[in-house]
């Protein structure tokens, strides 16, 4: 039985009619050069959209130095506004919500994909494992160049001209990207982060940066539109803390004081979901963890099915749940889990790159007329 996701829901700002969210998913599919939304993207939006169902786009590059993967879409451009723009307008027609999700990849780049400069990192620690290059090929990832302390501002500031970009394309929200081993959750991590300056040793310092986007990102779009995502026990692109509970219970103590409309986390069962089948066994509920030290509206995704996602609204562990691969294959998954229809199955081949295979070519439950 699934009616706990179908009761409404105040998200900050604004109202949610279903608890059935749209995860980000990055699919590689912006039009090139430019990495510029365009018709394909808008179509597969809005496919996903419903009355009042919140989409959480898939990650957009703050700029051309956060890029990691070829045809990932960003928010610099006014070209990219344009064609963000056109997205949130065929989301909104539908009577759906949108948040764009900002993104900076940090080390998990290439630097086929940065003009050949290095990517930019909390320290000069490579990634382990296999970056995508320009031309869809993987590699090794590269030792990438530790940021100078002076340079921080500016990629603060990235974040907020970003929020103001999604502003304009008329985003209802936005969503920052701490999670998954990129460049927030690189400064977060003990791993990844070995600097000496303020950003970096006590936890204190590694949450620095993440605290100090999330109030400016704030100041553009108000709190109480603003979302963070991440995953405290994740592995994915070489992350991980060793103790990952004391640095993660004070982030998220610090976050419930900046009053952001959501926390979204990953359950760690699911970490690399997006590169490889996985179900990690004897690990714990982030959301049954870090549920007692947030306030607000908490957001849960990871290998979730709609009647196991309601049990979890039920029991108080989260406030909605987000979908990715299954929003993959079934663009109308919030009826099909209204219904407890059957639910298409989704070919990973397609996932990443390509054109309308495995992209737009999902069937849609049949509508009934009465």
């Amino acid at each position: 039985m699934t009616q706990a996701l179908f009761s409404p829901l105040k998200l900050g700002a604004l109202k949610l009619a279903h608890r059935v969210v749209m995860a980000p998913l990055t699919r590689m599919r912006a039009a090139r050069p430019g990495n510029v939304p365009h018709a394909l993207n808008v179509e597969y939006y809005r496919q996903r959209a419903s009355q009042g169902g919140l989409i959480i786009t898939e990650g957009a590059q703050i700029s051309p130095s956060g890029q990691g993967m070829p045809a990932t879409p960003g928010i610099h451009s006014e070209e990219q506004i344009a064609g963000w723009k056109d997205i949130t307008r065929a989301i909104h027609a539908k009577g759906g919500l949108a948040f764009l999700q900002l993104w900076h990849v940090g080390r998990i780049s290439h630097s086929s994909l940065l003009d050949g400069r290095l990517p930019v990192a909390p320290s000069a620690i490579a990634a382990p494992g296999n970056a995508f290059t320009a031309t869809f090929e993987r590699t090794p990832f590269e030792t990438p160049r530790a940021l100078e302390t002076e340079e921080i501002a500016a990629v603060i500031e990235e974040y907020a001209r970003a929020a103001l970009s999604a502003q304009r394309a008329g985003f209802d929200g936005v969503e920052i990207h701490a999670a998954n081993g990129y460049l927030l959750e690189q400064f977060l991590q003990s791993r990844s982060n070995q600097r000496s300056d303020e950003y970096g040793g006590s936890i204190e310092n590694r949450c620095r940066l993440v605290l100090e986007v999330a109030r400016a990102v704030s100041v553009v779009y108000g709190a109480n539109r603003v979302g963070i995502r991440l995953s405290p026990f994740g592995v994915a692109n070489g992350s991980g803390e060793d103790e990952p509970l004391p640095l993660y219970t004070h982030l998220i103590k610090r976050l419930a004081h900046l009053n952001l409309a959501y926390l979204h986390l990953i359950e760690p069962r699911a970490s690399g979901a997006g590169q490889a089948e996985v179900d990690h066994p004897n690990v714990p509920f982030a959301s049954k963890l870090f549920r007692p030290h947030w306030p607000n509206v908490l957001i849960v995704a990871g290998n979730y099915r709609p009647y196991t996602a309601a049990a979890a609204i039920a029991a108080g562990r989260a406030d909605a749940v987000a979908f990715g691969r299954l929003f993959i294959s079934n663009p109308d998954l919030p009826e099909r889990a209204r219904r407890g229809a059957d639910l298409n199955t989704y070919n990973r081949a397609t996932f990443y790159g390509g054109g309308a295979e495995g992209y737009l070519d999902y069937p849609a439950l049949e509508v009934s007329i009465q």
